[in-house]
Protein backbone atom coordinates (compact mmCIF):
# COMPACT_ATOMS: atom_id res chain seq x y z
CA UNK A 1 0.00 0.00 0.00
CA UNK A 2 1.69 3.02 -1.04
CA UNK A 3 1.36 6.86 -1.26
CA UNK A 4 -0.30 7.62 -3.54
CA UNK A 5 -2.29 4.80 -5.28
CA UNK A 6 -5.59 3.51 -5.69
CA UNK A 7 -5.16 1.16 -2.53
CA UNK A 8 -4.43 3.79 -0.42
CA UNK A 9 -7.24 5.73 -1.66
CA UNK A 10 -9.77 3.33 -0.51
CA UNK A 11 -7.98 2.51 2.59
CA UNK A 12 -7.78 6.33 3.35
CA UNK A 13 -11.32 7.17 2.87
CA UNK A 14 -12.43 4.16 4.43
CA UNK A 15 -11.02 5.07 7.30
CA UNK A 16 -12.29 8.57 7.22
CA UNK A 17 -15.73 7.55 6.97
CA UNK A 18 -15.48 5.09 9.73
CA UNK A 19 -13.67 7.37 11.58
CA UNK A 20 -16.45 9.97 11.44
CA UNK A 21 -19.20 7.69 12.51
CA UNK A 22 -18.21 6.92 15.41
CA UNK A 23 -18.89 9.31 18.48
CA UNK A 24 -16.93 7.49 21.10
CA UNK A 25 -13.01 9.08 21.60
CA UNK A 26 -11.43 5.64 22.53
CA UNK A 27 -13.28 4.15 19.33
CA UNK A 28 -11.73 6.69 16.98
CA UNK A 29 -8.57 6.15 18.59
CA UNK A 30 -8.17 2.44 18.68
CA UNK A 31 -9.52 2.92 14.76
CA UNK A 32 -6.67 4.80 14.00
CA UNK A 33 -4.43 2.07 15.95
CA UNK A 34 -6.02 -0.81 14.04
CA UNK A 35 -5.97 0.95 10.87
CA UNK A 36 -2.19 2.14 11.24
CA UNK A 37 -1.19 -1.53 11.97
CA UNK A 38 -2.96 -2.94 8.79
CA UNK A 39 -0.66 0.17 7.23
CA UNK A 40 2.08 -0.69 8.71
CA UNK A 41 1.38 -4.54 7.91
CA UNK A 42 1.06 -4.45 4.37
CA UNK A 43 4.45 -2.82 3.88
CA UNK A 44 6.72 -5.06 6.16
CA UNK A 45 4.18 -7.15 8.18
CA UNK A 46 7.55 -8.91 9.92
CA UNK A 47 8.53 -6.00 11.70
CA UNK A 48 5.24 -5.20 13.05
CA UNK A 49 5.45 -6.55 16.20
CA UNK A 50 9.11 -4.89 17.12
CA UNK A 51 7.44 -1.27 16.42
CA UNK A 52 4.59 -2.42 18.43
CA UNK A 53 7.26 -3.90 21.33
CA UNK A 54 9.37 -0.13 20.96
CA UNK A 55 5.74 1.40 21.36
CA UNK A 56 4.87 -0.07 25.17
CA UNK A 57 8.35 0.41 26.15
CA UNK A 58 8.42 3.36 25.54
CA UNK A 59 4.76 4.27 27.31
CA UNK A 60 5.82 2.33 30.75
CA UNK A 61 9.26 4.10 30.88
CA UNK A 62 7.51 7.45 30.32
CA UNK A 63 4.31 6.75 32.45
CA UNK A 64 7.44 5.58 35.38
CA UNK A 65 9.51 8.42 34.29
CA UNK A 66 6.24 10.47 35.20
CA UNK A 67 5.03 9.03 38.46
CA UNK A 68 4.98 11.60 41.26
CA UNK A 69 7.31 11.72 44.38
CA UNK A 70 5.33 9.60 47.24
CA UNK A 71 4.92 13.13 49.98
CA UNK A 72 3.78 10.15 52.42
CA UNK A 73 7.53 10.14 53.79
CA UNK A 74 8.24 10.68 56.94
CA UNK A 75 9.35 15.12 56.72
CA UNK A 76 12.92 14.71 57.93
CA UNK A 77 13.67 12.60 54.96
CA UNK A 78 11.68 14.68 52.29
CA UNK A 79 15.14 16.13 50.69
CA UNK A 80 17.12 12.39 50.48
CA UNK A 81 13.86 11.35 48.67
CA UNK A 82 13.18 14.08 46.31
CA UNK A 83 16.66 13.46 45.12
CA UNK A 84 16.43 9.34 44.87
CA UNK A 85 13.55 10.42 43.21
CA UNK A 86 15.14 12.37 40.61
CA UNK A 87 18.19 10.18 40.08
CA UNK A 88 15.64 7.35 39.06
CA UNK A 89 13.75 9.64 36.27
CA UNK A 90 17.07 10.46 35.41
CA UNK A 91 17.91 6.82 34.88
CA UNK A 92 14.53 5.81 33.34
CA UNK A 93 15.34 8.71 30.84
CA UNK A 94 18.31 6.99 30.07
CA UNK A 95 17.05 3.55 29.54
CA UNK A 96 14.57 4.42 27.63
CA UNK A 97 17.09 6.68 25.05
CA UNK A 98 19.78 4.10 25.35
CA UNK A 99 17.10 1.21 23.53
CA UNK A 100 15.46 3.59 20.98
CA UNK A 101 19.18 4.49 20.35
CA UNK A 102 20.41 0.70 20.41
CA UNK A 103 17.85 -0.22 18.41
CA UNK A 104 18.24 2.03 15.42
CA UNK A 105 21.96 1.74 15.65
CA UNK A 106 21.61 -1.82 15.63
CA UNK A 107 19.57 -2.35 12.21
CA UNK A 108 21.58 0.95 10.41
CA UNK A 109 25.00 -0.38 11.43
CA UNK A 110 24.60 -4.24 11.68
CA UNK A 111 25.50 -4.83 8.10
CA UNK A 112 28.86 -2.36 8.97
CA UNK A 113 30.11 -4.40 11.70
CA UNK A 114 29.61 -7.72 9.97
CA UNK A 115 31.65 -6.55 7.13
CA UNK A 116 34.48 -5.54 9.22
CA UNK A 117 34.14 -8.73 11.42
CA UNK A 118 34.60 -10.54 8.32
CA UNK A 119 31.14 -11.57 7.42
CA UNK A 120 29.68 -11.84 4.13
CA UNK A 121 26.84 -9.99 3.54
CA UNK A 122 24.72 -10.71 1.45
CA UNK A 123 22.98 -7.69 -1.45
CA UNK A 124 20.18 -9.27 -2.96
CA UNK A 125 17.11 -9.22 -1.28
CA UNK A 126 16.45 -12.71 -1.08
CA UNK A 127 19.87 -13.55 1.00
CA UNK A 128 17.38 -12.85 4.25
CA UNK A 129 19.63 -14.95 6.19
CA UNK A 130 22.67 -11.95 5.48
CA UNK A 131 20.59 -9.05 4.50
CA UNK A 132 19.33 -6.79 7.57
CA UNK A 133 16.71 -4.85 6.02
CA UNK A 134 15.85 -1.94 7.65
CA UNK A 135 12.17 -1.24 9.59
CA UNK A 136 9.93 0.92 7.60
CA UNK A 137 9.84 4.29 9.70
CA UNK A 138 11.90 2.86 12.59
CA UNK A 139 14.27 6.52 12.59
CA UNK A 140 11.44 8.42 12.53
CA UNK A 141 9.44 6.29 15.21
CA UNK A 142 12.37 6.52 17.71
CA UNK A 143 13.50 9.95 17.08
CA UNK A 144 9.33 10.83 18.35
CA UNK A 145 9.92 8.46 21.09
CA UNK A 146 13.59 9.82 22.57
CA UNK A 147 11.67 13.55 21.70
CA UNK A 148 8.34 12.25 23.97
CA UNK A 149 10.63 10.83 26.59
CA UNK A 150 12.55 13.75 27.16
CA UNK A 151 8.98 16.17 26.93
CA UNK A 152 7.77 13.81 29.76
CA UNK A 153 11.02 14.42 31.88
CA UNK A 154 11.27 18.05 31.46
CA UNK A 155 7.55 17.97 32.95
CA UNK A 156 5.11 17.35 30.07
CA UNK A 157 2.41 15.16 31.33
CA UNK A 158 2.95 11.35 29.90
CA UNK A 159 0.25 9.52 27.95
CA UNK A 160 -2.67 8.23 30.20
CA UNK A 161 -4.09 6.01 28.18
CA UNK A 162 -1.99 3.61 25.78
CA UNK A 163 -4.73 4.25 23.09
CA UNK A 164 -3.50 7.74 23.30
CA UNK A 165 0.02 7.06 22.56
CA UNK A 166 -0.25 4.05 20.46
CA UNK A 167 -2.39 6.48 18.21
CA UNK A 168 0.19 8.90 17.84
CA UNK A 169 2.45 6.76 17.11
CA UNK A 170 1.03 4.83 14.52
CA UNK A 171 -0.48 6.90 13.09
CA UNK A 172 -0.42 5.70 9.76
CA UNK A 173 -0.09 9.17 7.39
CA UNK A 174 3.23 9.93 9.41
CA UNK A 175 4.17 6.64 10.34
CA UNK A 176 6.99 5.45 7.63
CA UNK A 177 8.37 9.30 6.55
CA UNK A 178 7.43 11.74 9.36
CA UNK A 179 6.66 14.52 10.09
CA UNK A 180 8.34 14.35 13.13
CA UNK A 181 5.22 14.64 15.86
CA UNK A 182 5.08 15.43 19.39
CA UNK A 183 2.79 13.89 21.55
CA UNK A 184 0.04 16.79 23.33
CA UNK A 185 -0.34 18.84 20.00
CA UNK A 186 -1.21 15.64 18.45
CA UNK A 187 -3.29 14.24 20.56
CA UNK A 188 -5.31 17.29 22.04
CA UNK A 189 -6.60 17.87 17.85
CA UNK A 190 -7.64 14.13 18.40
CA UNK A 191 -9.98 14.84 21.42
CA UNK A 192 -11.14 18.13 20.17
CA UNK A 193 -13.67 15.69 17.55
CA UNK A 194 -14.66 18.30 15.54
CA UNK A 195 -15.09 17.34 12.37
CA UNK A 196 -13.21 19.67 9.34
CA UNK A 197 -14.58 22.20 7.87
CA UNK A 198 -15.40 22.56 3.95
CA UNK A 199 -12.25 24.40 3.14
CA UNK A 200 -9.89 22.19 5.92
CA UNK A 201 -11.45 18.87 3.23
CA UNK A 202 -10.48 20.48 0.28
CA UNK A 203 -7.29 21.37 1.39
CA UNK A 204 -6.59 18.09 2.64
CA UNK A 205 -7.67 16.42 -0.79
CA UNK A 206 -5.49 19.08 -2.36
CA UNK A 207 -2.48 18.25 -0.75
CA UNK A 208 -2.82 14.88 -1.50
CA UNK A 209 -3.61 15.80 -5.70
CA UNK A 210 -0.70 18.52 -5.50
CA UNK A 211 1.85 15.51 -3.64
CA UNK A 212 1.00 12.97 -6.34
CA UNK A 213 2.00 14.98 -9.02
CA UNK A 214 4.91 15.99 -7.28
CA UNK A 215 5.75 12.34 -6.85
CA UNK A 216 4.57 10.62 -9.93
CA UNK A 217 4.55 13.37 -12.53
CA UNK A 218 7.84 15.33 -11.59
CA UNK A 219 10.09 13.51 -9.01
CA UNK A 220 9.69 9.88 -9.96
CA UNK A 221 10.40 10.97 -13.98
CA UNK A 222 13.70 13.60 -12.70
CA UNK A 223 15.01 9.54 -11.04
CA UNK A 224 15.15 8.51 -14.22
CA UNK A 225 17.82 11.08 -15.64
CA UNK A 226 19.28 10.46 -12.03
CA UNK A 227 19.52 6.91 -11.88
CA UNK A 228 20.58 6.16 -15.58
CA UNK A 229 23.66 8.89 -14.76
CA UNK A 230 24.58 7.71 -11.28
CA UNK A 231 24.90 3.95 -12.60
CA UNK A 232 26.98 4.92 -15.86
CA UNK A 233 29.38 6.90 -13.89
CA UNK A 234 32.59 5.44 -15.67
CA UNK A 235 31.07 6.39 -19.07
CA UNK A 236 29.63 10.17 -18.11
CA UNK A 237 31.34 13.15 -18.21
CA UNK A 238 31.49 16.29 -16.14
CA UNK A 239 28.77 18.35 -16.81
CA UNK A 240 26.63 15.04 -17.09
CA UNK A 241 27.19 14.25 -13.52
CA UNK A 242 26.65 17.89 -12.24
CA UNK A 243 23.42 17.70 -13.93
CA UNK A 244 22.53 14.53 -12.39
CA UNK A 245 23.34 16.00 -9.17
CA UNK A 246 21.62 18.70 -9.78
CA UNK A 247 18.20 16.93 -10.90
CA UNK A 248 19.25 14.42 -7.97
CA UNK A 249 18.66 17.74 -5.67
CA UNK A 250 15.56 18.54 -7.34
CA UNK A 251 14.54 14.63 -7.12
CA UNK A 252 14.49 14.60 -3.39
CA UNK A 253 13.29 17.96 -2.61
CA UNK A 254 9.93 16.97 -4.66
CA UNK A 255 9.99 13.33 -3.57
CA UNK A 256 10.03 13.93 -0.04
CA UNK A 257 7.86 16.51 0.26
CA UNK A 258 5.18 15.09 -1.81
CA UNK A 259 4.83 12.41 0.77
CA UNK A 260 4.53 15.10 3.52
CA UNK A 261 1.97 16.93 1.20
CA UNK A 262 -0.07 13.57 0.72
CA UNK A 263 0.41 12.72 5.16
CA UNK A 264 -0.80 16.53 5.67
CA UNK A 265 -3.73 16.22 3.56
CA UNK A 266 -4.68 12.48 4.65
CA UNK A 267 -4.79 13.74 8.00
CA UNK A 268 -6.80 16.95 7.63
CA UNK A 269 -9.27 14.70 6.75
CA UNK A 270 -9.21 13.51 9.45
CA UNK A 271 -9.20 16.93 11.48
CA UNK A 272 -5.51 16.14 12.55
CA UNK A 273 -2.94 19.37 11.27
CA UNK A 274 0.31 17.47 11.02
CA UNK A 275 3.68 20.09 11.47
CA UNK A 276 5.24 21.60 7.66
CA UNK A 277 8.16 20.14 6.43
CA UNK A 278 8.96 22.24 3.77
CA UNK A 279 8.95 26.25 3.19
CA UNK A 280 11.00 27.04 0.05
CA UNK A 281 14.38 26.00 1.07
CA UNK A 282 15.75 26.62 -2.73
CA UNK A 283 15.27 29.78 -2.46
CA UNK A 284 17.32 30.68 0.74
CA UNK A 285 20.58 32.90 1.08
CA UNK A 286 21.68 30.95 4.47
CA UNK A 287 22.40 27.59 5.06
CA UNK A 288 21.24 28.50 8.73
CA UNK A 289 17.59 29.72 6.76
CA UNK A 290 17.97 26.43 4.67
CA UNK A 291 18.01 24.57 7.85
CA UNK A 292 14.89 26.00 8.93
CA UNK A 293 12.90 25.89 5.68
CA UNK A 294 14.30 22.21 5.09
CA UNK A 295 13.21 18.93 6.63
CA UNK A 296 11.80 21.32 9.42
CA UNK A 297 10.75 18.63 11.89
CA UNK A 298 14.28 17.12 12.15
CA UNK A 299 15.88 20.04 11.98
CA UNK A 300 13.46 21.30 15.20
CA UNK A 301 14.40 17.80 16.69
CA UNK A 302 17.90 18.34 16.51
CA UNK A 303 17.83 21.52 18.01
CA UNK A 304 15.53 21.14 21.05
CA UNK A 305 17.45 17.53 22.03
CA UNK A 306 20.86 17.94 20.79
CA UNK A 307 22.08 21.18 19.82
CA UNK A 308 20.18 23.28 22.88
CA UNK A 309 21.56 20.59 25.64
CA UNK A 310 25.17 21.00 24.14
CA UNK A 311 24.78 24.25 24.94
CA UNK A 312 23.95 26.26 21.71
CA UNK A 313 25.25 29.65 21.17
CA UNK A 314 24.87 30.52 25.17
CA UNK A 315 28.55 29.26 25.48
CA UNK A 316 30.28 31.79 23.20
CA UNK A 317 31.65 31.35 19.28
CA UNK A 318 34.23 28.61 19.20
CA UNK A 319 31.70 26.60 21.70
CA UNK A 320 28.99 27.54 19.32
CA UNK A 321 30.88 26.46 15.93
CA UNK A 322 31.77 23.24 18.03
CA UNK A 323 28.03 22.32 18.82
CA UNK A 324 26.66 23.34 15.12
CA UNK A 325 29.46 21.11 13.67
CA UNK A 326 28.79 18.16 16.27
CA UNK A 327 25.21 18.18 15.49
CA UNK A 328 25.21 18.06 11.84
CA UNK A 329 28.08 15.40 11.91
CA UNK A 330 25.60 13.47 13.86
CA UNK A 331 22.89 14.41 11.50
CA UNK A 332 25.10 12.74 8.78
CA UNK A 333 25.22 9.58 10.63
CA UNK A 334 21.96 9.15 11.23
CA UNK A 335 20.88 9.24 8.05
CA UNK A 336 23.55 5.91 7.32
CA UNK A 337 26.58 3.83 8.09
CA UNK A 338 28.53 5.23 4.18
CA UNK A 339 31.27 7.58 4.52
CA UNK A 340 29.11 9.84 2.17
CA UNK A 341 26.59 11.02 4.67
CA UNK A 342 29.07 11.78 7.80
CA UNK A 343 30.68 13.72 4.74
CA UNK A 344 27.54 15.28 3.65
CA UNK A 345 26.55 16.15 7.67
CA UNK A 346 30.42 17.66 7.96
CA UNK A 347 29.72 19.95 4.83
CA UNK A 348 26.84 21.16 6.35
CA UNK A 349 28.27 21.72 9.51
CA UNK A 350 31.28 23.42 7.99
CA UNK A 351 28.86 25.89 6.09
CA UNK A 352 26.77 26.27 9.52
CA UNK A 353 30.15 27.47 10.72
CA UNK A 354 31.09 29.85 8.20
CA UNK A 355 27.86 31.34 8.31
CA UNK A 356 28.19 31.93 12.08
CA UNK A 357 31.72 33.39 11.77
CA UNK A 358 30.22 35.61 8.86
CA UNK A 359 27.70 36.67 10.99
CA UNK A 360 29.88 37.70 13.88
CA UNK A 361 32.35 39.50 11.63
CA UNK A 362 29.61 41.48 9.93
CA UNK A 363 28.43 42.63 13.75
CA UNK A 364 32.41 44.01 13.75
CA UNK A 365 32.25 45.37 10.28
CA UNK A 366 28.86 47.97 9.69
CA UNK A 367 29.35 47.91 5.60
CA UNK A 368 29.93 44.26 5.62
CA UNK A 369 26.26 43.77 7.29
CA UNK A 370 25.29 46.26 5.24
CA UNK A 371 26.11 44.45 1.87
CA UNK A 372 24.25 41.38 2.51
CA UNK A 373 20.97 43.36 2.52
CA UNK A 374 21.50 44.56 -0.81
CA UNK A 375 20.49 42.98 -3.66
CA UNK A 376 23.97 41.94 -5.29
CA UNK A 377 24.61 40.04 -1.18
CA UNK A 378 21.25 38.34 -1.12
CA UNK A 379 22.04 37.38 -4.78
CA UNK A 380 25.49 36.14 -3.79
CA UNK A 381 24.26 34.67 -0.03
CA UNK A 382 21.31 33.03 -2.54
CA UNK A 383 24.74 31.20 -5.35
CA UNK A 384 26.68 30.67 -2.73
CA UNK A 385 23.78 28.47 0.04
CA UNK A 386 22.89 26.26 -3.18
CA UNK A 387 25.81 25.84 -4.30
CA UNK A 388 26.75 24.37 -1.06
CA UNK A 389 23.93 22.64 -0.58
CA UNK A 390 23.82 20.78 -4.18
CA UNK A 391 27.49 20.31 -4.25
CA UNK A 392 26.52 17.94 -0.93
CA UNK A 393 24.33 16.07 -2.75
CA UNK A 394 26.44 14.29 -4.49
CA UNK A 395 27.78 12.53 -1.63
CA UNK A 396 24.13 11.68 -0.07
CA UNK A 397 23.08 10.37 -3.44
CA UNK A 398 26.60 8.28 -3.49
CA UNK A 399 27.49 7.79 0.28
CA UNK A 400 30.33 4.52 -0.91
CA UNK A 401 33.52 5.73 -1.42
CA UNK A 402 33.82 3.79 -4.18
CA UNK A 403 31.39 5.53 -5.99
CA UNK A 404 32.06 9.48 -5.02
CA UNK A 405 35.53 9.02 -5.05
CA UNK A 406 34.83 8.13 -9.03
CA UNK A 407 32.51 10.64 -9.55
CA UNK A 408 34.37 13.36 -7.90
CA UNK A 409 37.40 11.92 -10.49
CA UNK A 410 35.57 12.57 -14.01
CA UNK A 411 34.18 15.83 -12.05
CA UNK A 412 35.96 18.07 -13.67
CA UNK A 413 37.81 18.72 -16.92
CA UNK A 414 36.46 14.91 -18.51
CA UNK A 415 33.94 14.87 -21.26
CA UNK A 416 31.19 12.27 -22.19
CA UNK A 417 31.63 8.49 -23.76
CA UNK A 418 29.97 8.97 -27.17
CA UNK A 419 27.49 6.22 -26.13
CA UNK A 420 26.48 8.10 -22.73
CA UNK A 421 24.96 10.75 -24.27
CA UNK A 422 23.06 8.77 -27.12
CA UNK A 423 22.02 5.92 -24.85
CA UNK A 424 20.93 8.13 -21.22
CA UNK A 425 19.35 11.20 -22.76
CA UNK A 426 18.27 10.35 -26.45
CA UNK A 427 17.10 7.03 -26.47
CA UNK A 428 16.20 6.16 -22.86
CA UNK A 429 15.23 10.16 -22.05
CA UNK A 430 14.34 11.74 -25.80
CA UNK A 431 15.83 14.80 -25.02
CA UNK A 432 19.34 16.23 -25.49
CA UNK A 433 21.43 17.62 -22.27
CA UNK A 434 20.36 20.87 -23.06
CA UNK A 435 16.70 20.37 -23.73
CA UNK A 436 16.85 18.00 -19.88
CA UNK A 437 19.19 21.15 -18.49
CA UNK A 438 16.09 23.65 -19.79
CA UNK A 439 13.30 21.46 -18.17
CA UNK A 440 15.15 20.96 -14.92
CA UNK A 441 14.81 24.82 -14.65
CA UNK A 442 11.63 24.84 -15.56
CA UNK A 443 11.14 23.11 -12.68
CA UNK A 444 12.71 25.74 -10.54
CA UNK A 445 10.68 28.13 -12.12
CA UNK A 446 8.09 26.58 -11.30
CA UNK A 447 9.22 26.90 -7.51
CA UNK A 448 10.36 29.66 -8.07
CA UNK A 449 6.66 30.93 -9.20
CA UNK A 450 4.73 29.76 -6.43
CA UNK A 451 7.37 31.06 -4.09
CA UNK A 452 6.83 34.79 -5.17
CA UNK A 453 2.97 34.06 -5.37
CA UNK A 454 2.51 33.07 -1.58
CA UNK A 455 5.62 35.08 0.15
CA UNK A 456 5.73 37.99 -2.57
CA UNK A 457 1.84 38.41 -3.41
CA UNK A 458 0.56 36.93 -0.27
CA UNK A 459 -1.83 34.54 -3.01
CA UNK A 460 -3.56 31.90 -2.63
CA UNK A 461 -5.56 29.43 -4.75
CA UNK A 462 -9.34 29.44 -3.40
CA UNK A 463 -10.65 26.50 -2.10
CA UNK A 464 -13.14 25.96 -5.21
CA UNK A 465 -10.28 26.21 -7.34
CA UNK A 466 -8.61 23.63 -5.56
CA UNK A 467 -11.16 22.03 -6.03
CA UNK A 468 -11.82 22.06 -9.65
CA UNK A 469 -8.09 21.14 -9.86
CA UNK A 470 -8.29 17.94 -7.44
CA UNK A 471 -9.61 15.52 -10.39
CA UNK A 472 -7.55 17.20 -12.99
CA UNK A 473 -4.27 16.64 -10.86
CA UNK A 474 -5.07 13.13 -9.79
CA UNK A 475 -5.76 12.12 -13.60
CA UNK A 476 -2.77 13.70 -14.69
CA UNK A 477 -0.58 11.80 -12.32
CA UNK A 478 -2.55 8.64 -13.07
CA UNK A 479 -2.03 8.73 -16.54
CA UNK A 480 1.69 10.34 -16.57
CA UNK A 481 3.39 8.79 -14.14
CA UNK A 482 6.26 6.21 -14.76
CA UNK A 483 6.09 2.57 -15.79
CA UNK A 484 7.06 1.97 -12.26
CA UNK A 485 6.41 3.89 -9.33
CA UNK A 486 9.52 4.13 -7.42
CA UNK A 487 9.94 4.41 -3.50
CA UNK A 488 9.97 6.96 -1.69
CA UNK A 489 13.80 8.05 -0.99
CA UNK A 490 13.38 8.57 3.22
CA UNK A 491 12.15 5.20 3.15
CA UNK A 492 15.95 4.13 3.41
CA UNK A 493 16.69 6.04 6.27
Amino acid sequence: MTLPSLVYALFLFSVVGVFWTLESLQARLWLLVVASLIFYASLQVQYLLLMVAVLIVTFLIGNAIAAPLDWRIPNPRWQLAERGWNRRRTHLLWLGIGLNVALLVGFKYAEGLLRWLGFEVGSAPSDTLTRIIMPLGLSFFVFECIAYLIDVYRGSPAALNFSDFAAYKLYFPKLISGPITRFHPFIDQVEQQKPPGLNTAVEGLWLIAYGAIKKLLIADHIAILVNLSFDNLERAGSADIWLATFAYGLQLYLDFSAYVNIARGSALLMGITLPQNFDAPYFTTSLADFWRRWHMTLGDWLRNYLYFPLGGSRRGLVRTCLNLLTVMVIAGIWHGNNWGFLIWGAIHGAGLVAHRLTQSWSKAVPKLKAFWATLPGTVLGWLLTQALVFASWLFFRLPEPDRYTLALQRAWGTPSDAQFSQLVYLESLGFTFSQLLLLLWGVVGLMGLSYLMKRGFKLELSWPVKLLLVPLFSLLAWLLAPAETLPYIYFDF
